[in-house]
């Protein structure tokens, strides 16, 4: 996945996961909460690993700017 992708996966399980926990809140599922809990932490991870590609490509990209303006 790109790094685009990956932030908007990761928001989207954010999104859902935040759900799953107010509605396992509110039916007083203690499964549900965890699981929302659960799906919640794997958008910050996936929001993460979106901002480390974007960052990686935005070195490697000054990296080969400069490298042209050596040559």
């Amino acid at each position: 996945m790109g790094s685009m992708s990956d932030k908007a996966s990761g928001l989207a399980n954010e999104a859902i996961g935040k759900a799953k926990q107010g509605i396992g809140k509110t039916v007083g599922s203690e499964k549900m909460k965890g699981e929302g809990a659960a799906q919640e932490i794997k958008g910050d991870v996936q929001k993460a690993v979106g901002d480390a590609k974007a960052a990686v490509k935005d070195v490697a990209k000054k990296a080969a700017e400069a490298a042209d303006e050596n040559l």
